[in-house]
């Protein structure tokens, strides 16, 4: 894990739950400092489709549901503990793509797939790294503006109640960062209004000492 922890002190890591703005800060700062971006949203896709049976046994569940069984015959808290990315299946592939990379460009990555306990091993120094942890109200009002939840349960049979299973997961999911991220000593950030993008950008850079 050493060898690992050296070859990856180049890697900036952007996690926390959706709605934070992890993909904003972290194309900004990419662009600003001259770094790669590696957005683990853009290889859920390619990651499935490596992931084994035995890799990845709740990812193999959950593509076997409808849109209902997903989203609404389920409790939240069901939703929660079986969500694969939740689970951590498919990061052992982030970190066989980061360190395929060369490491003369420094690296951000960013997404919600970065859970504490697996990206701390992997830390030379906590600064590498920082949790974006947003407010039931921010949250709220950025999943309005985009629109994002409402395109998946608007696929279901019931979208309200769809959007309100999608709502508490991701709340309690924002909850259980909260806690590991204070329980394993790592940076947080709490984003809520009125902070501005650029206060926030302000505040990851500090972290990272950019």
């Amino acid at each position: 894990m050493r060898a690992r922890t050296e070859r990856l002190r180049h890697v900036f890591w952007i996690g926390g739950a959706s709605g934070a703005g992890k993909s904003t800060i972290g194309r900004r700062l990419a662009a600003r400092h001259g770094l790669r971006l590696y957005a683990t949203d853009d290889t859920m896709t390619d990651h499935a489709a490596r992931s084994t049976p035995e890799d990845a046994p709740y990812l193999r569940e959950f593509a076997a549901m409808d849109m209902d069984e997903r989203w609404v015959n389920r409790s939240a808290r069901t939703m929660l503990e079986t969500f694969h990315w939740y689970r951590g299946e498919g990061f052992g592939l982030i970190v066989e793509d980061l360190l395929r990379l060369p490491p003369e460009q420094g690296v951000i990555v960013e997404g919600f797939r970065l859970l504490p306990h697996l990206v701390k091993p992997l830390l030379a120094t906590p600064a590498q790294a920082v949790w974006l942890l947003p407010t039931p109200d921010f949250r709220r009002s950025a999943f309005e503006s985009r629109g994002s939840l409402w395109e998946i349960a608007g696929r279901t049979g019931d979208p309200e109640r769809a959007l309100r299973n999608l709502l508490e997961r991701d709340r309690m999911f924002t909850e259980r960062l909260h806690e590991e991220t204070g329980r394993l000593g790592l940076p947080v950030i709490e984003v809520r209004a009125p902070m501005t993008e650029d206060e926030l950008a302000a505040r990851v850079t500090a972290v990272f000492g950019l």
